[in-house]
């Protein structure tokens, strides 16, 4: 019998390591409010990033309603139907609408050629999200946002270490978010973080992520509790290092998929000129929605379990009000034909021949 093959798998660094950066919190007895492990990985991310600011979270969701409200937005803002649910979810918790752009059906990122379109004098920002880590078209989104005077937020929880021209794709935009989520490539089991250029705006979201306030008595903002613990800081600083083994390997594991699936003629997504990519993610696009779900019954016959991601298209979800649904067609196709297969570093070659072979079988016969 086969063991069950997930669409991820957690890395989990040597336990020794993090056993002796517990320790260290044992130490000092200290367990989060900014503790040194989070102020340690901090300053690693920003040196590994190369980042002038970063903010450490709890998790990917707040980072994106940090930045929303660190920037003041209100009224509308333009976004992609092609995201997972929290992208659309912290645009609506934080009070504001979102308006749905479809999607460029190379990048699977927000067209930038549809945004002037849907901006009114209510928009006040563009959120977009660089999809499994391909990034969008920040250029010319940067140009949309100069000329109308809008914020631009990315969603950057596929994009840890991704270059573009050889620099860090975080550096694009006012606020770019990270999440560290156990499923991504780094990881601090939870968590996540704020990337911004403006020190004020930075400094607001230091404050706004510990109730508002610093030191005891100084309360000077709007603020939540969104602190990153000293337990998930020790796990980020235990898989950091291991990092640059991470992609290597991730991009074995792309490599092999690409040799076994060649001439099945799915659709990947388009690499961008001059990308340093991480391989978070490899997802294949079927020609027709009936191809997508046999080859995942297929593969599920067999214990293994890619995921539809994502779906469903955002501009369709059950919850929001029918003012807010916006015809999105290329992003409402996609999500009902894409997979994303199986991924992680200590995959081995002979299970992702297994899985190109159900993938094959499904389709051909």
């Amino acid at each position: 019998m086969n063991r069950p093959i997930n669409v991820t798998q957690t890395f989990m660094p040597e336990i020794e390591v993090y056993q002796k950066l517990l320790h260290q919190i044992w130490q000092t007895g200290q367990l989060t409010n900014n503790g040194p492990l989070c102020r340690d990985l901090s300053a690693q991310l920003k040196s590994y990033l190369t980042l002038p600011h970063i903010q450490l979270v709890s998790n990917g969701t707040l980072a994106l309603q940090l930045a929303i409200k660190a920037l003041d937005l209100r009224g509308q803002i333009v976004t992609t139907p092609f995201s997972y649910v929290a992208t659309t979810n912290a645009i609506l918790w934080e009070g504001c609408d979102p308006v749905f752009v479809d999607i460029d059906p190379r990048s699977f990122c927000i067209d930038p050629d549809l945004i002037e379109a849907a901006i009114t004098d209510k928009t006040s920002a563009i959120l977009a999200t660089h999809v499994y880590g391909y990034p969008c078209d920040v250029e010319k989104i940067q140009a949309i946002a100069g000329r109308y005077g809008l914020k631009v937020i990315y969603d950057a929880a596929h994009a840890f270490g991704v270059k573009l021209n050889g620099h860090s794709i975080l550096e694009h935009g006012d606020c770019s978010t990270l999440s560290f989520h156990a499923t991504k490539l780094f990881h601090t089991g939870e968590g996540g973080a704020v990337v911004c250029g403006d020190k004020d705006i930075d400094q607001r979201l230091f404050m706004m992520s510990k109730f508002g306030h610093i030191g005891e008595d100084e309360y000077l903002d709007l603020g939540i509790n969104a602190k990153m613990s000293e337990l998930h800081a020790a796990m980020g600083l235990a898989v950091l290092p291991k990092v640059p083994e991470i992609i290597a390997a991730r991009q074995e594991c792309a490599a092999w998929y690409d040799e076994f699936l060649e001439g099945l003629g799915l659709q990947r997504p388009k690499v961008t000129k001059g990308l340093e990519y991480n391989y978070a993610y490899y997802p294949v696009v079927f020609a027709t929605h009936e191809a997508m779900m046999t080859a995942r019954a297929t593969l599920q016959a067999q214990d293994i379990f890619p995921r539809r991601y994502f779906y469903p298209s955002l501009n369709t979800l059950p919850f929001l009000p029918d003012s807010l649904r916006r015809p999105c067609p290329v992003s409402e196709s996609l999500a009902q034909r894409v997979l994303a297969l199986p991924l992680y570093p200590s995959l081995p070659r002979q299970d992702v021949e297994r899985i190109a072979a159900c993938v094959r079988k499904a389709l051909v016969e």
